[in-house]
């Protein structure tokens, strides 16, 4: 029985003498069993630790949770107690904080393309700020604002810092559908047209350059060329703007081998950066907003799948098929993102590389290719995938009409469920065609 990458799992996931796998003080095996599968753990109490790692490394700065990594009531009523922001991108998910009394001064609403029904969502709740990312937008939102409060609005800036992520998530880079660009001046156009409005209040600037990033030296550059930007607009309308928003991206490991983020030497970087980069100006410094998501959720989540099939290809390939799939977890698909596997049932069995693929009706169903699992792996065993709090249970769908899994949150040997298991009647319930 091989042992746990410590840095892929939630911290209290420990493999037990027995060669159990348990997280929050719970066997997976019997999470498994009193909740069936495929169902998705979550540790609280990872979460909360991670909440508060930020708030040390950045002393005096906003930490905006980004929803769309993971949301649901529990996660936006932690996120609150921790004294964390929350980061939202459409009505839906700021439903979900206005069901918990978020405080609406802690949320920002971000998205490129906001409907109408965003916005006035928005409006509604009296979120803190919105980050304008058009001209259109502008003008929606200096029209339809509230009359007797002035919206305050960031403008999303595009830096033209290519960190090198995926192409499908990079978003610091010209020629992509977010941000007013730096070097064509529309992003300096923008803020004048936020300043013509009294409507608006022009509260600061935000960028942010795509996901699983590693180098401090990316967000540096893109730090400076914003901090230009803020003493160009002093210069020239005498605004001096309060909040520098830098986006979030940071990497998190999924496999072993994968470094850990820097969170500390990061923000000594930044903070360096901001400071020297505003004294060079004679700037006021900005306060500094950072939004992690994967960074926060991603480790304390485990999914677990029971295996359904073993086929032997006449390649020689080893195909383990279980009972979820691209339906809870695209993210192999789309972005071809690697995963680890662990078998939860102890074995001493010698290693040997196997395909896990899911059940549905795409050859591109596969969750993770060439990982190591037992010789005598067999149809009914648990599979433990850690990881995976990012981007898949937010991500979900129902393709082939097959429902989500529940969330089960553990902490101190409890477990709860948060989020319920989408049942067949849940998929028929808005089918009203008959």
């Amino acid at each position: 029985m091989t042992g746990l990458t410590t840095n892929l799992w939630p911290h209290s996931a420990h493999l037990d003498h027995d060669g159990e796998i348990y997280v929050g003080g719970l066997r997976l095996s019997a999470l498994a069993t009193a909740y069936g599968t495929p169902a998705v753990i979550l540790d609280e109490a990872d979460v909360r630790h991670r909440c508060r790692c930020y708030l040390a490394a950045f002393p005096g700065a906003e930490i905006a949770y980004a929803s769309k990594a993971f949301l649901c009531r529990a996660m936006a009523q932690w996120i609150a107690q921790e004294g964390l922001s929350l980061d939202v991108c459409s009505a839906g998910e700021l439903a979900v904080a206005w069901s918990v009394n978020f405080p609406a001064g802690r949320i920002l609403m971000h998205g490129n393309a906001k409907t109408p029904e965003d916005l006035q969502a928005a409006f509604r709740y009296g979120v803190g700020r919105i980050v304008v990312d058009s001209v259109p937008e502008i003008i929606r939102l200096a029209t339809q604002s509230p009359a007797a409060a002035r919206q305050r609005v960031l403008i999303r800036v595009t830096p033209g810092v290519d960190a090198h992520a995926h192409q499908a998530v990079a978003t610091g880079v010209e020629d992509q559908k977010f941000g007013f660009s730096l070097s064509s001046g529309a992003a300096a156009d923008a803020v004048d047209r936020v300043l013509a409005h009294p409507e608006l209040t022009l509260a600061g600037l935000h960028c942010h350059l795509g996901s699983q990033l590693t180098d401090a030296a990316a967000y540096e550059v893109a730090a400076t060329k914003l901090i230009g930007l803020m003493a160009a607009v002093r210069d020239r309308a005498g605004v001096a703007m309060a909040e520098l928003n830098l986006g979030g991206g940071h990497a998190v490991p999924y496999v072993a081998g994968d470094a850990d983020f820097d969170l500390a030497g990061f923000a000594d970087r930044i903070s360096r950066a901001v400071t020297t980069e505003c004294a060079r100006l004679r700037l006021p410094v900005p306060r500094l907003t950072l939004e992690p998501g994967r960074a926060i959720v991603n480790r304390a989540m485990v999914t677990l799948y029971r295996v359904l099939t073993i086929k032997r290809a006449a390649s020689g390939r080893t195909f383990v098929a279980v009972d979820g799939g691209m339906s809870d977890n695209p993210r192999p698909e789309l972005y071809g993102a690697r995963y680890s596997v662990h078998a939860v049932r102890p074995s001493h069995a010698p290693l040997e590389p196997v395909t896990v693929v899911g059940r549905h009706c795409e050859a591109g169903d596969v969750l993770a290719a060439d990982v190591p699992l037992p010789a005598d792996i067999r149809p009914g065993d648990l599979l433990a995938v850690p990881g995976t709090g990012a981007y898949t249970q937010s991500m979900a769908s129902n393709y082939n009409l097959v429902g989500r899994p529940p969330v089960i949150a553990v902490r101190d040997g409890a477990a709860r469920l948060l989020v319920r298991r989408e049942t067949t009647r849940d998929l028929l319930v808005r089918d009203i065609g008959m």
